[in-house]
């Protein structure tokens, strides 16, 4: 067995930018949200997240098969598993403390029905119930369920990943596909209701997974055929971007983020393999080295993502809704500053909490994809 790589300093950089974008896009009034990926594309930060989340599941995996054997392996992300679940019960219940707080100082209404709370209160048992069996997720806990499943499939991925990568991408791909009648078939856990069917998502997961334990060699992507994919992805983007920007003047419909549709995944894929240019160069580890407040905030994601989700909550019920103009514009970019900065000294003091982190390297191109 090869020696495991080590964690990719770039990996945990992106992990953090897309932390910290997840906050501001879950903030109605930001003003940096604009600017983000969602808005020049037909995908968004979730993709980003799932995806790199594949990546680091193969790389924890990995360290962890090599020290202590394929027994101590599985049991890790058994636990892991209960890990998630237990940040998902704290996201939620934070959730519904939040929804209940701001309806009772008559506060931001539209939060309020957003966290669920009136549904909560109306049949507290059996929405807690629902709850605790993943039957509904109040919002901005919506993605961790998902993440529960693809815990427990880790174990099982990695290994077919390793041997055979068409295999591993062909069931993947295959259950995309069917994600919507599989959704439905497992309607008894309300799967087909969930924000992000799992059964479409685990693709990126497992593409994420792919890039660790077959990363694209450096003189592929230089070559004739990867400079070609480049351009092709140069005028992807840039087609998607004038899509989404000048054609569809509507909000697209929900189910197609649930179910991950082909657009958002062709999309994101033309990205990624711009952003493993950047990487190739050393871009990113430069950029990263700079940042490192924001490298930690990756390194610490499931707090980070937890703590954030009432960041959220707390700066958009702060920003004060009665200015217009630029006073409305300068009060929503000082809620996003604020936002942005919470997230850092959130990651730092869990950090500290937690002790040092295991060390991290900057690595080639080729070992992020």
């Amino acid at each position: 067995m090869n020696p495991p790589r080590p964690r990719s300093i770039e990996v945990d950089f992106f992990r953090g930018i897309v932390l910290i974008v997840i906050v501001l896009d879950h903030i109605p009034g930001s003003v940096l949200q604009h600017l983000m990926l969602h808005a020049y594309a037909l995908c968004d930060s979730a993709e980003v997240f799932v995806c790199l989340g594949g990546y680091a599941s193969a790389a924890a995996y990995n360290a962890v098969l090599s020290k202590k054997g394929p027994k101590a392996a599985q049991t890790r992300f058994h636990k892991r598993c209960w890990e998630i679940y237990r940040a998902y019960l704290l996201t939620a219940l934070l959730t519904l403390l939040s929804g209940a707080i701001l309806q009772r100082l008559h506060l931001n209404r539209t939060m309020v029905d957003l966290t669920g709370w009136p549904a909560f209160c109306a049949a507290p048992l059996k929405e807690a119930f629902e709850i605790a069996t993943l039957r509904r997720q109040p919002y901005l806990s919506s993605v961790l369920p998902m993440y529960v499943l693809f815990a427990l499939t880790v174990p099982l991925i990695v290994p077919v990943a390793r041997k055979s990568p068409l295999t591993a991408l062909a069931i993947s791909a295959t259950t995309w596909a069917l994600a919507i009648p599989l959704a439905k078939l497992s309607a008894i856990d309300d799967v087909s209701n969930w924000a992000f069917n799992p059964f479409a998502w685990q693709l990126l997961f497992v593409i994420g997974i792919l890039c660790r334990e077959h990363p694209v060699p450096t003189d592929i992507q230089e070559s004739r055929t990867g400079r070609w994919l480049t351009k092709v992805a140069v005028a992807a983007v840039l087609a998607f971007a004038v899509t989404k920007l000048f054609i569809l003047t509507q909000p697209l419909p929900g189910h197609l983020k649930q179910n991950l549709s082909i657009e958002r995944v062709i999309n994101f894929l033309a990205i990624a393999w711009l952003a493993t240019g950047l990487i190739r160069t050393g871009a990113i580890a430069r950029l990263a080295h700079r940042m490192p407040a924001v490298v930690k905030v990756g390194q610490t994601g499931l707090a980070c993502f937890v703590g954030g989700t009432l960041i959220s909550l707390i700066v958009d019920t702060a920003t004060p809704r009665n200015l217009s103009g630029l006073s409305h514009g300068l009060a929503a970019l000082a809620g996003d500053l604020i936002a942005i900065v919470a997230v850092l000294l959130l990651a730092r003091f869990w950090s500290d909490w937690k002790g040092p982190a295991q060390p991290r390297a900057a690595v080639t191109g080729a070992d992020c994809r």
